[in-house]
C-alpha cells in the first residue's frame, strides 16, 4: 500500500492502522489505532538483527518497550547486553537498566524481556549516569526505504533520543534500527519531516532487512521551542534536564512559555544566625531559603527510594532530612537558587503511586528539622543538576 500525495503523518499513520486492521496483521492489543503496532511476525523479524554486524559489536543497547520489540530484548539479554529500556512516557525517568537474577533461565529472561518484567527486574538510570549507548531500537507505525520515519504521533521516541544525546549518551553515530511489518514500509514524503524527527539507519521486517543509507543528521538535542508546558509538566527528567541547559547559557524557551516564568528567580539571602537547635522546642521560625518540603510520601517509603528518585531526576540534596513516621522529608540545597531549580525538577514527582507534596519549606516548627533522621551525602558525592 502505498499513501496518496498530499498526505500528512495523521493520514499515513491512519491508512496504515486501517490496513492492518482489515487484513488482521497484528496481535494483542488490538485494534492497533494509537499503538505502535504488535505486528504478526514481529519475533520473526526480531531475529533479523543478529544478522547487523551493529548488534553483534554493541555493548549497551536501547530498545523502546514496545511490545513488538520484545524480541530484540530478549537477544539483547541473551547475548549479555546492558540494555537500557525507557520508562512508560518518561513519567518515572529516562532509563531502566534491566537486571536479571543471578544464573537466569530463559524462561527467567522471556519474562525480564516483558513490560512486566521491566518494572520488575530494573534499576532506574539517573541524568549523571555515565551511560554510553551503541544502538538504539524504536517501534514505527511507519517507515520508507529512505529512513524516514512516523511514530504513532506522541513524539516520544524522538524526544527519548534528544534526550540522549543532551545527556551525551548517543552521537552522530550512533545506529538507529526500527521493526515492522512489511506493509508498514512505505514512501514518506521528505516535505513532512522536520528537523527534531529521528531517521532510521536500519529496517528489519519479517522477509527484509534494509539499510536505509540515510545520511539526513539526527536530533542534535532537544528543540525546546518545540516542547510545550505542557509536556515539561508530565515529564519530570525533562525539567531537570532544561534546568542543566539552562545553567549552561542554552535558550530553554518553550513553544508557549508563559511570561511570568521567563524571568530568573532571585535569590533571597538571609544572615547567619544561631544553628535552629538553639531554638525552644514548638518554637516557629522560617525555614532557610535553601530548603525544600516533600509531603505524602507513601507510608511504606524507604529513605534510599526517595535518594534514588531524587538522583535520577538530578535533584539530590546536599543533605535529607527524612521523617518518615510523618511521612515527609526536609531537602536541604546549597542556596535559594538551587532550591529553586529543584523545586522545578521536581513538580509532578511521583514516588509509588503517590503523587508528592513538593513546596519551599516555610514556616515550620523547629522540632520538625530537628527531629528527624539526618542522612547525610555520600562520601564522594557529586554536584547534581540542582547544585550550582
Amino acid at each position: 500500500m502505498e499513501p496518496r500525495e498530499g498526505v500528512s503523518k495523521q493520514d499515513i499513520r491512519e491508512q496504515i492502522w486501517d490496513y492492518m486492521e482489515s487484513q488482521n496483521l497484528a496481535d494483542f492489543p488490538r485494534p492497533v489505532h494509537h499503538r505502535i503496532p504488535n505486528f504478526k511476525g514481529s519475533y520473526v523479524a526480531c531475529q533479523n538483527i543478529k544478522d547487523l554486524e551493529a548488534f553483534a559489536r554493541t555493548q549497551e543497547v536501547k530498545v523502546d518497550p514496545d511490545k513488538p520489540l520484545e524480541g530484540v530484548r530478549l537477544l539483547a539479554l541473551q547475548n549479555k547486553k546492558t540494555l537500557l529500556v525507557p520508562t512508560p512516557r518518561l513519567r518515572t525517568g529516562l532509563f531502566n537498566k534491566i537486571i536479571p537474577p543471578p544464573g537466569a533461565t530463559k524462561d527467567v529472561l522471556r519474562r525480564c524481556a516483558t513490560s512486566e518484567g521491566v518494572r520488575n527486574y530494573s534499576a532506574p538510570v539517573g541524568l549523571d549516569s555515565r551511560v554510553l549507548v551503541d544502538l538504539v531500537v524504536v517501534g514505527s507505525v511507519a517507515v520508507s526505504e529512505k529512513g524516514w520515519r512516523i511514530g504513532k504521533g506522541e513524539g516520544y521516541a524522538d524526544l527519548e533520543y534528544a534526550m540522549m544525546v543532551s545527556m551525551g549518551a548517543v552521537g552522530p553515530g550512533t545506529p538507529v534500527v526500527t521493526i515492522v511489518h512489511d506493509c508498514q514500509v512505505v514512501n514518506i514524503p521528505e516535505t513532512l519531516l522536520e528537523d527534531h524527527d529521528l531517521t532510521v539507519d536500519y529496517i528489519l521486517t519479517p522477509t527484509r532487512v534494509i539499510t536505509t543509507g540515510c545520511e539526513r543528521p539526527k536530533p542534535t538535542g532537544i528543540t525546546w521551542s518545540k516542547i510545550s508546558w505542557e509536556m515539561l509538566g508530565k515529564i519530570p527528567i525533562l525539567r531537570s534536564l532544561r534546568c542543566r541547559e539552562e545553567q549552561a547559557g542554552k535558550d530553554v524557551t518553550l513553544r508557549d512559555e508563559p511570561r511570568h516564568l521567563l524571568a530568573t528567580p532571585s535569590i533571597v539571602r538571609k544572615p547567619r544566625g544561631p544553628p535552629l537547635p538553639e531554638l525552644g522546642s514548638g518554637q516557629v521560625e522560617d525555614v532557610p531559603s535553601s530548603t525544600v518540603y516533600v509531603g505524602n510520601l507513601p507510608r511504606d517509603a524507604r529513605v534510599s527510594e526517595l535518594k534514588t528518585a531524587l538522583g535520577v531526576l538530578g535533584a539530590a540534596p546536599l543533605r535529607l532530612t527524612w521523617q518518615g513516621p510523618q511521612r515527609r522529608a526536609f531537602l536541604h540545597y546549597r542556596d535559594a537558587a538551587s532550591a529553586q531549580r529543584a523545586l522545578f525538577c521536581l513538580q509532578g514527582f511521583h514516588l509509588g503511586a503517590n503523587a508528592l507534596k513538593v513546596a519551599r519549606a516555610r514556616q515550620q516548627r523547629t522540632s520538625d528539622l530537628v527531629g528527624g533522621r539526618a542522612e547525610e551525602p555520600h562520601p564522594d558525592h557529586r554536584p547534581s543538576v540542582a547544585d550550582p
